[in-house]
């Protein structure tokens, strides 16, 4: 607020204190509220980093078995083998609060036994056998990655928004607010001056009167 815009009284001066105060209460509020969303957020990082190593290395491992089976077949007879699935995945989603960010659940269920084989045994190298087994226990770990990654981005994206209310009262209203105060008690003293100096002078010329 510019200075020229302030009315300079004590009941301007006790609202600036006021807001002062609880500016000051809101910014200790939300730098806590921070330093927590980061050390969460970090562990939830590091956690979902591993994730995603041991995802890509398992993924390379499938895409190999497929490219094995491929050469030893031909690109059409594993599209055919494979045109029919036999398995199905049921999806569950939710939410839960992590420092005030609703961040997704998702819960998966498979058949308690592996499904069987699309296309009969004879007709497929066992590379392609591997490389569906492998993707039978590769689907969950892939859908809770993503779960992880998801949360670490919605708790970045509100990191972000924090930090910016937080510098904004550390850098902009905190010291505006303490500007506008010293400016009110400036002017406040100084009309207290000018009070005293015109009440000397009245009782100064009321005693050359006597």
């Amino acid at each position: 607020m510019a200075q020229n815009q302030i009315n300079p009284t004590r009941i301007e001066l006790r609202k600036c204190k006021t807001r002062l105060k609880s500016a000051t209460a809101g910014h200790k509020l939300l730098k806590d509220k921070l330093d927590e969303m980061v050390r969460q957020f970090l562990t939830l990082a590091r956690k979902a980093q591993q994730m995603r190593q041991e995802v890509e290395s398992e993924l390379l491992s499938i895409f190999k078995s497929f490219a094995l089976a491929r050469a030893i077949v031909g690109s059409q007879e594993i599209e055919s083998a494979l045109y029919m699935p036999t398995m199905s995945v049921a999806v569950q989603t939710a939410t839960k609060s992590i420092m005030g960010v609703t961040v997704p659940i998702i819960k998966t269920k498979l058949p308690e036994q592996k499904a069987s084989l699309p296309y009969a045994l004879a007709s497929a190298p066992p590379e392609l056998d591997q490389a569906i087994f492998k993707f039978y226990d590769f689907v969950q770990k892939l859908i809770k990655l993503g779960e992880s990654e998801k949360i670490c981005a919605l708790l970045a994206e509100e990191m972000e928004k924090t930090r910016r209310r937080v510098n904004a009262l550390e850098y902009i209203m905190i010291p505006e607010l303490k500007n506008s105060i010293q400016y009110i008690q400036m002017k406040l003293d100084e009309n207290e001056r000018a009070a005293l100096v015109r009440l000397m002078k009245v009782k100064e010329k009321l005693e050359k009167e006597d």
